[in-house]
């Protein structure tokens, strides 16, 4: 009979996502200036103010307050009209230092050692369903978004869109779960008025969503996902009838609060923490691409067309508590899960210090993450620039999401002799 499955995401302008792109733009400027900062930043964003609180050890000073208005302008709340813009926003911070106590159990004399910032578990996911080993609904979902983004950017079409956005895929599934066709997309965004006029706002918005958006993302397709659309496709856009009110001055938004949509989509599993604003010997952020990392590599190597991974870890303990692997029933190996999760402990080092060193996490990478997913993005090298009037101008060359890259791909075929 097959089945349906959904996913969801939202815009950089969705509330939740300012505030984990503001957590994370404080992470990297504490970075660049001091790599070995150690950040937990949480961020609260409401009509027209925005406070930031959490706990920082670090040999650097950062202006936080100017770096909260740069990512809000740079999102595209510069208008006083959005009753939040980062020009104008009252910004207060109650950022403080670090626990000691948390402190004394991750740092170590030899670095290698250095214990986990916390307890708690993590996952990773990858399937063979895209060409990026991600699951195709979180894939749509994330596009039509970008793509919207982008088309609110150019400032040619659809020139009435605002920041704040958010989308649905459901996909139907045969009972091999191969995708069989797209069933629904719900679309909602963000809008200026239209004079007053909400059944012609609403009819224009629907039908630049179906002939502009629609169109733009499905042309960025293989041609096997283009034809998973067909005219039987459900489409609902600001399915509430007006969407004006929104933001900050909509909805409150925290740090943290999108979890599922940065991993992957409701596939696979998530663990107990959030991401964005903690440094990487936070494991729940590390472990968790460390994780991603393993299982896009098992899959691209053969081991089994979908692998779930699970990692966690004891505060102050260095080597992780356990290494858990699920197939599905999928593994194209002759070993049983158990088997190939002994066999990862000895391909990866997963202490959290060979991690950051591994994927490169003590670098300012952070702020790019924030918004559109975590993973299944494209590893790029990219160079940044800051400024700071007591520490002077900084360049840094970095490489973003190195969690993304198949460079053990023959390292695992070499371990399970593919």
């Amino acid at each position: 009979m097959g089945y349906l499955f959904t996913s969801e995401s939202v815009s950089e302008g969705h509330p939740d996502k300012v505030a984990d792109q503001i957590s994370d733009a404080l992470l990297d400027k504490f970075l660049a200036y001091d790599a070995e900062s150690k950040v937990a930043c949480e961020t609260m964003v409401t009509t027209g103010q925005v406070v930031l609180a959490g706990e920082v050890k670090t040999k650097t000073y950062i202006d936080v307050q100017e770096i909260a208005r740069e990512v809000i302008n740079k999102i595209g709340y510069t208008k006083g009209e959005y009753q939040f813009d980062g020009n104008s926003c009252g910004v207060l911070s109650a950022i403080h230092e670090q626990s000691a106590d948390i402190r004394r159990g991750v740092e170590r004399e030899d670095p290698m050692n250095q214990g986990a910032g916390d307890q708690g578990m993590m996952f990773g996911y990858a399937s063979t369903e895209t060409d990026n080993y991600m699951p195709l609904s979180l894939e749509l979902s994330h596009l039509l978004l970008t793509e919207l983004a982008d088309i609110r950017r150019e400032e040619k079409v659809m020139t009435y869109l605002r920041p704040d956005s958010k989308s649905q895929v459901t996909i139907e599934y045969d009972d091999n779960d191969n995708p069989v066709r797209i069933d629904t997309i719900v679309v909602s965004t963000q809008h200026d008025e239209f004079d007053n006029d909400d059944v012609r706002m609403l009819a224009k918005i629907k039908e630049d969503v179906r002939t502009i958006l629609i169109p733009r993302v499905v042309a960025k397709l293989p041609e096997r996902v283009k034809a998973l659309f067909d005219d039987k496709m459900v489409l609902h856009v600001n399915p509430t009838g007006k969407f004006v009110i929104g933001g900050p001055h909509g909805d409150t938004g925290l740090t943290g609060r999108k979890i599922i949509v940065d991993t992957y989509g409701g596939k696979g599993a998530h663990g107990g923490g959030a991401f964005s604003g903690k440094d990487p010997s936070k494991v729940d952020r590390s472990a968790a691409y460390a994780s991603r990392h393993i299982a896009k590599n098992l899959v691209a190597a053969g081991v089994s067309d979908e692998i779930l991974v699970q990692l966690s870890y004891a505060i102050g303990v260095a080597e992780p508590v356990n290494i858990f692997v699920n197939t599905y029933g999928k593994s194209k190996v002759e070993l049983t899960d158990g088997e190939i999760a002994e066999k990862v402990g000895q391909i990866f080092d997963l202490r959290p210090r060979a991690i950051e060193e591994r994927l490169k996490l003590r670098n300012p990478i952070y702020q790019e993450t924030a918004a559109y997913g975590h993973m299944g993005r494209k590893p790029e090298v990219i160079t940044k620039k800051y400024s700071s009037p007591y520490w002077g101008d900084l360049v840094k060359v970095v490489e973003l999401f190195t969690w993304e890259k198949l460079d053990y791909v023959d390292e695992v075929k070499k371990a399970f002799s593919l």
